[in-house]
């Protein structure tokens, strides 16, 4: 036993949801992403004077509606703070956030571990607050450049209590939560453009221990698969230490990408007080139960929910779940297609197969994806009637639906001369003639050797242009095979 494994981490999470609302949190510019640098700030988000924020309601409804999805406590009296800090992105000097009445208390974060067991996060809070600028140190090799366009951006930020126990369920989690925000449709999750962002509070402990071991908060992590890295490296760092006999400082430390290493950036020691205080410009927002209601209605189906419902109801595997829960539009497009078909399996198999192959090779979402349910349903029930083998209508029809989506898939089939074959005197004209033809093989099934009947049954597609009937083809080569 080495001495990493007389140790456990102990972390937690700190989540910045950037809302994809159309305008800021306070003010009505512009929060869309990718515009020129500092074309999308006003008097008000630059915090003149005189100038007076007015609250974006949209901010409240995709807090509640992710307070709901979580099992949250939500709060009835919400007011907002003053969190003053001097930074040259932050133009005004302060940030309006939440600070003593968080929206959302409570609640958790379900997801599923490698060997398909449930993991649950506990939640702290979810509160609402606005982005920053973003300040950029590698475009001039003199000065940093500052693009404003991002402040004022609306934000939720969803604090975990400290139960991840490693990098990998840190790197799940996160992949939860950005599967949920996806699924509520409050944010596009893209931690590549800063749109979910995390910041993770790392200690370690011996086993067993009950204390907490002194916390070092990591920031700066631009990617899911950097999150797990820097928590990995700081896991290691810290027992390091600890096992050579040194302490070490709680401190903020940042993630460097190229060696995967973290670095000092300040002692908490050294943290700035916020001096926070109630911002006066904004009166409190009441939250009352009738406005809880009317926001459930807008809840979509939630991905841990339609998990139990695949596995549990729809007797789905736990692979076929899990792949059908990724994508929200795939899961609902299966929920739908699976009300038209014989039973969920057989749309598990078509989603899984031919659709995901069809996106994946056309880099598509299923959005763009031509075949309505109905339309797929059709050609499925086409291939469990026996009119076509699921084969042919896989490698043929399937492409052929794509390019004609409002086609008929069963007189589509018959233009194409793709309706297979059950004529048994024509099959066994062809089954007799490919017997003849491989007398080795023939002598080689009756010697034991069953699995030459896939090469007869190839041939047979050969011959009849993938028409035959597999089963009475099968039925055909057994009565000959064993006569």
């Amino acid at each position: 036993m080495s001495a990493y494994d007389l140790y456990e981490p102990v972390i937690g999470l700190e989540v910045h949801i950037q809302l994809n609302t159309q305008s800021k949190a306070f003010s009505s510019d512009s929060a869309s992403y990718g515009a020129d640098p500092n074309t999308q700030v006003s008097p008000i988000t630059l915090g003149h004077p005189g100038t007076l924020p007015r609250f974006n309601e949209q901010t409240l409804e995709y807090a509640v509606l992710l307070g709901l999805a979580t099992k949250s406590q939500i709060r009835e009296w919400n007011e907002f703070a003053r969190k003053n800090y001097f930074y040259a992105d932050l133009p005004k000097g302060y940030q309006i956030t939440q600070h003593t009445t968080p929206i959302c208390t409570g609640g958790q974060i379900h997801f599923r571990l490698e060997d398909g067991s449930e993991r649950v996060v506990n939640l702290t809070r979810i509160h609402m607050e606005e982005d920053a600028g973003k300040s950029m140190h590698d475009q001039d090799i003199y000065d940093s450049l500052v693009d404003l366009n991002r402040c004022g951006v609306p934000l939720l930020e969803i604090v975990s209590e400290p139960d991840i126990r490693s990098a990998q369920e840190a790197y799940l989690y996160l992949t939860e939560i950005r599967k949920l925000v996806r699924y509520l449709g409050i944010c596009d999750g893209n931690m590549e453009e800063g749109s979910l962002r995390c910041d993770a509070n790392i200690s370690v402990r011996k086993k067993g221990e009950a204390k907490f071991g002194t916390k070092v908060e990591v920031k700066n992590m631009n990617s899911f698969n950097n999150v797990r890295r820097a928590i990995e490296h700081e896991i290691i760092r810290q027992i390091d230490l600890l096992e050579s006999g040194q302490s070490f400082t709680s401190e903020t430390r940042s993630f460097n990408a190229e060696n995967g290493t973290t670095f000092a950036l300040r002692s908490k020691e050294e943290a700035n007080d916020y001096r926070y205080f109630p911002e006066p410009d904004l009166q409190p927002v009441v939250v009352n139960e009738a406005y809880i209601s009317q926001i459930a209605t807008m809840m979509p189906p939630l991905p841990h929910e339609l998990y139990a419902r695949y596995t549990k109801e729809w007797g789905l595997s736990d692979f076929d779940a899990r792949n059908l829960t990724d994508d929200k539009s795939i899961a609902l497009y299966f929920n739908e297609l699976s009300q038209l078909v014989s039973t969920a399996k057989s749309a598990a198999n078509w989603m899984m197969g031919p659709v995901k192959s069809w996106l994946n090779q056309e880099a598509k979402s299923l959005n763009e994806f031509p075949m309505s349910p109905s339309k797929l349903a059709e050609l499925i029930a086409l291939v469990e009637s026996g009119k076509v083998s699921h084969s042919v209508a896989a490698q043929r029809l399937f492409p052929e639906l794509i390019l004609q989506p409002k086609a008929n898939p069963q007189s589509l089939a018959e233009s194409l001369n793709l309706i297979m074959d059950s004529d048994e005197e024509g099959l066994k004209a062809m089954v007799d003639e490919i017997l003849a033809a491989w007398p080795e093989k023939v002598a080689e099934f009756k010697a034991g050797k069953k699995g030459v009947l896939g090469l007869f049954m190839g041939e047979l597609m050969k011959k009849s242009k993938g028409k035959a009937d597999p089963k009475t083809a099968t039925q055909l080569f057994n009565n000959a095979l064993n006569a």
